[in-house]
């Protein structure tokens, strides 16, 4: 029998979130001087800042290469952001090896074509609500939530809750 997806998420010990689509609504706004403008979700932030200090490596593979993007993702504590990739695959083998990770331990959102590597490959693949049906259906779990509304704050909670380490002192009160 097959495992749910909550039982898997103890098994869990590291994230990998796509930017375009996951972390934003994949809009862009569009600037006279050509400058691509992106809305981020201060819930997804927290959540991110609170998995970084749970121990969890967070990591960003993005074909975008905004330095903006890079600049907020610092700024919450992540160290593994690496823009401009269009090989994913190999982005994300490194990651395994730096980490000494097995693909059954990490959590990748994705929410397009170019996340699908990947994500076959991950032992817990996510999508937000709105991505696209190829990648919706190799998804162990899709997010009610779309991208650039919460849906990395509804993973990385969940898991954290299933491992107890999402903000303890408040646990009881919320579930």
């Amino acid at each position: 029998m097959a495992l749910s997806y909550k039982e898997l998420l103890n098994d869990v010990k590291a994230f990998i979130f796509d930017v375009d689509g996951v972390l934003t609504n994949g809009m862009v706004t569009i600037f006279p001087n050509g400058e691509l403008v992106r809305n981020m979700n201060i819930k997804d932030g927290y959540a991110l800042k609170t998995a970084v200090d749970a121990g969890f490596p967070v990591c960003i593979i993005s074909g975008g290469s905004n330095e903006g993007v890079r600049t907020r993702l610092q700024g919450l504590g992540l160290t593994e952001i690496h823009l401009g990739v269009h090989d994913k695959i190999n982005k994300y083998q490194e990651i395994l090896e730096k980490h000494n990770l097995t693909p059954s331990e990490i959590v990748y959102m994705g929410d397009d074509i170019p996340d699908y590597p990947v994500m076959e490959l991950v032992g817990m693949p996510c999508a937000p609500q709105d991505a696209v049906p190829e990648i919706k259906a190799i998804s162990k779990y899709v997010s009610p939530i779309k991208g650039g509304e919460g849906c990395v704050r509804d993973i990385i909670e969940q898991v954290l809750r299933v491992q107890g380490k999402w903000n303890g002192k408040f646990y009881a009160k919320f579930d």
